[in-house]
């Protein structure tokens, strides 16, 4: 038993003096050295992109309602009792095609005796010329048989146009829509029966402020956009400026057409427009992500200089597909910080690295 107690404490003492050691060797060991600067301070990992040049084009934006380049409710100008319908609802039909036919039985008669009436008009006026020319009558006998034969045309005239408002036709080319009424039912005038829609071509009513009103004119380009269509874009142009300016609004109407031949779009459809103001070749422009969040309406982005990042103020323009236009503090050529500026103060030491962003 003694033996193993001397045993026991020469080994905790091996332990410790081994222990020690390590400890010794370790302090003298020198630790591993910071990325840093020729000017000994640490450095900041971040990303960089370029201050490009790139064509934008100067727009407005805006919500509007897409309407049919010709619409219309048929409704007779008489009352009837419908003999036919003569189109299938939703189907295109061409101007000038009958679509609803009331019963013109009388106005038929009406017309057979109206010319009736004028046939013997006809003959009895050219009795008349040939006893005038013998001189058997005198020239009012002529005048009145001639006046006679006058108001038997107006009346063939008056008749064929009551038969004709017993036809209801298309007023132009367009697809009509889902009819009001059945074979057999009485209309009176004015009774709805069906909706014609041109929708070949499309309306696009929008407003824009009246501080743009300057800048517009008839002819512009710009783009129509729909939910219904996500991330489809259907081009137009300006047809018309309205003259009056909404004075609770303050906003100008304007409409636009675009062409619509396979019938994608729909009147009625929501429609999200986008109006190009002005073409611009070359604008400077930096990723979104390169400014700096601070309070006010100054923004500021860190541009890399050699090795140090500098805090840059600038003046910004219009921000499109993640870019920012810069008007002024940055120039063509310059690096701005895109990643990492989080962790930067002005005149920090950067190290720069590839990115996404164009490192």
């Amino acid at each position: 038993m003694p033996g193993n107690r001397k045993l026991t404490v020469v080994a905790s003492l091996a332990g410790i003096v081994a222990l020690a050691g390590a400890a010794w060797y370790a302090n003298r060991t020198p630790p591993a050295a910071p990325v840093a600067t020729a000017q000994g301070n640490a450095a900041t990992v971040v990303e960089t992109a370029e201050v490009r040049r790139v064509a934008m084009a100067d727009e407005a934006a805006a919500l509007g309602t897409l309407r049919s380049n010709e619409s219309v409710v048929l409704r007779p100008e008489v009352a009837g009792r419908i003999k036919a319908i003569l189109f299938r609802e939703g189907t295109p039909v061409k101007r000038g095609a009958v679509l609803v036919e009331l019963d013109a039985a009388v106005q038929r008669a009406e017309l057979q005796q109206a010319r009736a009436s004028l046939d013997l008009a006809e003959s009895n006026f050219r009795r008349t010329e040939d006893l005038f020319a013998r001189r058997f009558v005198s020239q009012s006998a002529r005048d009145e048989s001639a006046s006679r034969l006058e108001v038997a045309r107006a009346a063939v005239a008056l008749a064929d146009a009551r038969l004709r408002r017993m036809l209801l036709v298309a007023p132009f080319d367009g697809v009509v829509g889902i009819r009001q009424v059945s074979v057999g039912d009485f209309v009176k005038d004015g009774d709805a029966l069906v909706n014609l829609e041109d929708i070949s071509v499309l309306k696009v009513d929008f407003r824009l402020p009246e501080t743009l009103l300057p800048r517009l004119r008839v002819g512009q380009a710009l783009e129509v956009g729909s939910d219904s269509l996500p991330g489809e874009r259907f081009a137009a142009q300006v047809d018309a400026i309205d003259p009056l300016v909404d004075a609770q609004g303050r906003a100008v109407l304007i409409r636009a057409s675009l062409d619509n031949p396979e019938g994608r779009l729909r009147p009625g459809m929501f429609a999200r427009v986008r109006l190009i103001l002005e073409e611009r070749p070359e604008v400077a422009v930096v990723p979104e992500e390169a400014l700096v969040p601070s309070p006010g309406d100054t923004q500021y982005v860190f541009r890399v200089v050699g090795e140090r990042a500098e805090r840059v103020a600038i003046r910004t323009g219009v921000r499109r597909d993640a870019l920012v236009e810069v008007l002024e503090g940055l120039a063509p050529g310059d690096r701005v910080v895109t990643a990492g500026q989080l962790k930067l103060r002005d005149g920090a030491a950067v190290r720069v690295v590839p990115g996404a962003a164009g490192g």
